[in-house]
């Protein structure tokens, strides 16, 4: 997943942060909508007429939003023939696959491994993450060095918490 995200990043120009997802989103094509939506519901991914539709909830966090759109990203980087013909919904990450059909289709757990993995690498690129650790180390159970970083990432202090311990 680091390997497809830092690809992309390359492909489309993006060597600082934050990383600017809906402009990807649109530069892959897609369209990104935002709307009032249960808490539970963080966003979906469809292909409508060959377009890519992001359905982000406009109620939740900033941050969370934008983790939201990078997780889309990554289905339709990683997992389009999955969503070609049905509606990706996500709820808080731990998503079903509505097909059209009514049947599921299998592996989704691993498919939302894979996608926050693609959309924390996305967010948060290692290259970058690197460069900031070896000019200016920090301690991750430092509240205000996180909480600095974060807010530079426009991310969460929990994902850059986790993000730094995975690399």
């Amino acid at each position: 997943m680091e390997h497809r995200a830092e690809k992309l990043l390359e492909r489309l120009g993006v060597d600082n942060v934050p990383v600017p997802v809906e402009k990807i989103a649109k530069a892959l094509g897609a369209k990104v909508r935002f709307s009032p939506l249960d808490d539970e519901l963080s966003g979906f991914i469809f292909i409508k007429e060959g377009v890519p539709i992001i359905g982000v909830n406009s109620l939740h966090h900033p941050n969370r939003q934008r983790f939201t759109i990078a997780h889309e990203i990554a289905h339709l980087q990683l997992h389009r023939e999955y969503i070609t013909n049905a509606v990706h919904v996500d709820k808080n990450f731990s998503e079903s696959i509505l097909k059209r059909d009514g049947s599921s289709a299998s592996g989704t757990e691993r498919l939302e491994i894979e996608a926050n993995q693609f959309a924390a690498a996305l967010l948060m690129p290692a290259s970058i993450l690197v460069d900031r650790f070896d000019q200016s180390p920090i301690d991750i159970e430092d509240e205000d060095s996180l909480k600095e970083w974060a807010a530079e990432f426009n991310v969460s202090k929990s994902a850059l918490q986790y993000r730094i311990r995975n690399l």
